[in-house]
């Protein structure tokens, strides 16, 4: 069996599960997809003239018209041009971002986007200090309660952040832009010791925060990033909606604009809860 294959297999068990399968039939697929057997999540923040980008990216979001109205032929035609860097929104990180020979956007393999969530709940650590990362004790006390992480699955972080989303000085920790806000970046991340030990001990496909980035605001170095790119785990940022995800037993679709030889991208993500 395939990683894909197997990914595919334990979530759908997963989330089909209803208490009462030994004598059901094979699980029926369609269910999933419209919504029968639970519900879908959107964990993605909308594009638009508010969307938070890393300070530096004074640009941000550009949405050009082109046409909107009535043309000569008598039908209704709208269309837009958009410019965007590839890292701010909800969006994917390669790692190539920060691992050089890694792996681009488009070689990142479906199993690393679609696959089962397992979520670890900070907030209140981080609501006491916005500084907070995410530690190994995080992590194992986790496990002792629900369980070894699962191969291949998306360790997604809450950390509470998603509910600043409309306030940009909230969010990030600064109301500067340009390089002189980034000393100024307050938010939690995950810790390097726990990145390590992520690649060390478990074989995660990728990991999520409702934050700007991997690494918390007041790192200089990216480590966390460095350490978990360079195993080719992929990191989605700034996610939404974390709270409406169980701990396990929930199921991740995250799939980004697939630029080629791109180091990130925009990205729909949906998570799945099964009812």
């Amino acid at each position: 069996m395939t990683r894909t294959t197997a990914a595919f297999a334990a979530m759908t068990s997963t989330l089909l599960a209803t208490g009462c399968l030994q004598d059901a039939p094979p699980p029926d697929h369609t269910a999933v997809f419209t919504g029968s057997a639970g519900a879908w999540v959107d964990l993605s923040h909308a594009f638009g003239p508010s969307t938070i980008y890393w300070p530096t990216d004074t640009a941000g979001f550009q949405l050009t018209e082109l046409a909107y109205g009535q043309t000569e032929g008598g039908y209704f035609y709208a269309s837009y041009s958009f410019a965007s860097a590839e890292h701010g929104g909800t969006h994917l990180d390669a790692p190539i971002h920060f691992a050089e020979g890694r792996m681009t956007a488009d070689e990142i393999p479906l199993s690393s986007l679609i696959t089962t969530a397992s979520v670890v709940d900070v907030s209140a650590a981080a609501g006491a200090d916005p500084d907070y990362q995410l530690a190994v004790e995080d992590l194992t006390a986790w496990e002792a309660e629900h369980g070894e992480l699962a191969d291949g699955t998306a360790l997604l972080v809450r950390t509470g952040w998603s509910s600043r989303w409309g306030d940009r000085t909230a969010y990030l920790g600064t109301d500067l832009t340009g390089p002189e806000a980034v000393p100024e970046l307050h938010f939690p991340g995950i810790g390097p010791e726990a990145a390590q030990w992520l690649v060390d001990n478990r074989n995660v496909a990728a990991v999520g925060l409702d934050t700007p980035s991997i690494d918390y605001g007041q790192s200089t170095d990216f480590r966390a990033h460095v350490i978990l790119y360079s195993a080719n785990i992929v990191g989605f940022e700034n996610l939404t909606n974390l709270d409406r995800l169980p701990p396990t037993g929930a199921g991740i679709v995250a799939l980004p604009m697939k630029i080629e030889g791109g180091s990130g991208g925009p990205l729909r993500v949906v998570g799945w809860v099964g009812g």
